[in-house]
């Protein structure tokens, strides 16, 4: 980091127990000297953010759930660090005026902490993607309203950032985005019709959470994906495309007027587009694997096959109809999602459950963040129930 400004950068970490935020605080553990930690938050794992917290020397910790802040305080005593809890606790702490806040909170309980976040101002590092899904124009209008640096940590948003002439955004043509194809990529779907969750978190490539990993399986990820990247950079819904490229070397292309493609290639470690964000506009070292380009010997690309995962189809739909339609396909995901987790639907059902929810409703387009959780409050209770039809 030593073409850093040597002055500390203050950080927020809202979701410092999930896998981005462990990855961010290995980061920060790794250059105590440039960070200051304000606050950290988490849903339930006391006991992984009292930790984290301490080894970070917090100066707020924040637990969602507010019957746990007993818990919080007791592993918390004599360390000096405050203790919150609850919602209203979390968008708090996203509004303390960090310098860098990381918003890695999973689904649209994320959606008040990114909001203000962004109106505070600052940098704010957005892993969580339905923020952007569910509510992309008024994230993006409250961004430029405060002048926040919005930078995303996705590999894939983050490659094309990396690639992206921002000052002509008219000499870019295309944007690929590029998926792994998750676990069942070779397989027929009589194959997938029986597969266990056990299998479905078991990506080839990347440490993610549970729920992430099983949108990677149904590509449902890499369609959320590619209305965030809509949101993102400033192209036409046609202008994206999604091609399957196995090895996940290259996270994204960008293509040019001129026939040029640029592209960020790097090992399948979210430790590296963290660290892009964190030392922004500048770059930090990283203990990430280096790229060895001759052992691996080839990279692989295929065309995605919607039949096989109709989920990328549900949301390039859901991106050309727009309004509340990516807000309820969100939703209605989460639910499926859920529930093969639970040992409840199967495996192919979950791009079903969200058909059938996007074919029943369809709202006015929401125009704030509390219409936007209305939409996502209805969407999950007509998900529900049309899951509850395909439990045995």
């Amino acid at each position: 980091m030593d073409g850093l400004n040597s002055a500390k950068r203050s950080v927020t970490i809202l979701g410092a127990t999930g896998s981005v935020g462990k990855s961010t605080l290995d980061l920060i553990g790794r250059n105590r000297d440039r960070f200051d930690v304000l606050a950290l938050t988490a849903h339930s794992d006391v006991r992984g953010l009292a930790g984290a917290a301490m080894r970070a020397d917090a100066a707020l910790a924040v637990i969602g759930d507010e019957r746990l802040l007993p818990q919080l305080k007791d592993a918390l005593s004599g360390s000096g660090i405050e203790a919150a809890a609850g919602e209203a606790a979390i968008v708090e702490a996203a509004e303390e005026g960090a310098d860098w806040t990381m918003a890695a909170i999973v689904g649209c309980a994320g959606l008040r902490p990114v909001m203000a976040a962004l109106r505070r101002g600052g940098t704010v590092a957005l892993a969580n993607k339905e923020a952007l899904v569910s509510a992309g124009e008024i994230m993006t209008r409250a961004a430029e309203e405060s002048g926040a640096t919005l930078l995303p940590v996705d590999s894939e948003h983050n490659a094309i950032f990396q690639c992206f002439d921002r000052a002509r955004p008219g000499s870019v043509r295309r944007i690929t985005l590029t998926a792994s194809g998750g676990p069942f990529r070779d397989r027929s779907r009589e194959e997938m019709n029986g597969v266990t969750p056990a299998e479905a978190v078991a990506h080839p490539n990347w440490a993610m959470g549970a729920k992430i990993s099983v949108d990677s399986a149904t590509l449902m990820n890499k369609g959320l994906e590619l209305i965030e990247a809509y949101h993102l950079f400033p192209l036409g819904p046609e202008a994206f495309d999604v091609v399957v490229h196995p090895q996940s070397v290259i996270h994204s292309m960008v293509e040019y007027v001129d026939g040029s493609v640029l592209a960020q290639l790097g090992s399948p470690d979210m430790r590296i587009p963290i660290a892009y964000t964190l030392a922004y506009p500048e770059r930090m070292e990283t203990p990430c694997e280096r790229l060895d380009l001759v052992r691996i010997g080839s990279l692989d690309f295929r065309e995605p096959d919607l039949e096989r995962f109709p989920a990328l189809g549900l949301a390039r739909a859901a991106l050309r109809e727009g309004g509340a339609k990516p807000a309820i396909l969100n939703a209605a995901n989460e639910v499926a999602v859920a529930s093969f987790l639970d040992s409840g639907v199967a495996f192919l059902d979950i791009a079903e459950i969200a058909r059938e929810t996007l074919a029943c409703y369809d709202p006015p387009a929401p125009a704030s963040i509390d219409e936007v959780l209305e939409v996502d409050q209805e969407a999950r209770r007509r998900a529900r129930d049309i899951t509850r039809t395909y439990l045995n």
